[in-house]
């Protein structure tokens, strides 16, 4: 039996915002107490929006991906389709949106598949996957200026080969993907 958590919240002494950069990221540092009594001087928080990811299948079972440069690695991967949540959006406009703007993709029938934190010891936000089956293209892509995406679509097998030759790292698209995969099995 999976015993029951309890919340032991700690207790924030001291706060300040450290960079500031409005709703695309900040960064504090906070003074905090653990349960224990324990005090920790130094404990850095980074603020995001929510983000989402979307696994997206057309209608004849084909998985619409997209690939590109990531700055901070100096390489170029295959990832799932994936965004910020704007200011008043929710998680499922903001993944329609992201599909459609990426790939041109849309319609179909959506769903949250899964909800998960990049890291939740310094990371205030949740990633959002949405699993949208029977996709279909609507129209062009619409990138912004700072995007340079490759719109890839890869049969369920192709998806497979490219978990397990690592072609795809980031780890928020991996989870989902491994479960979706899993589930298909149980």
């Amino acid at each position: 039996m999976i015993p029951k958590l309890e919340n032991r919240k700690w207790k924030v002494l001291k706060s300040e915002k450290l960079l500031s950069k409005g709703t695309w990221m900040n960064l504090r540092q906070e003074e905090v107490q653990l349960p224990s009594g324990a005090i920790v001087p130094e404990w850095f928080v980074l603020e995001f929006p929510e983000w989402i990811n979307v696994i997206a299948i057309t209608k004849d079972g084909h998985f619409v991906m997209e690939d590109q440069y990531r700055h901070a690695l100096g390489e170029t991967h295959f990832e799932l389709v994936a965004g910020v949540v704007d200011p008043g959006e929710t998680p499922l406009e903001a993944a329609k949106r992201e599909l459609s703007e990426e790939t041109g993709y849309g319609g179909g029938e959506w769903q949250l598949f899964m909800t998960a934190s990049a890291n939740p010891t310094n990371h205030t936000n949740l990633s959002y996957t949405f699993l949208a089956t029977g996709v279909e293209k609507l129209r062009e892509q619409h990138q912004e200026a700072t995007e340079d995406i490759h719109v890839d679509v890869f049969t369920r097998e192709e998806v497979l080969e490219l978990l397990e030759t690592g072609q795809i790292i980031q780890a928020l698209h991996l989870a989902p993907l491994y479960k979706y995969f899993a589930s298909e099995k149980l």
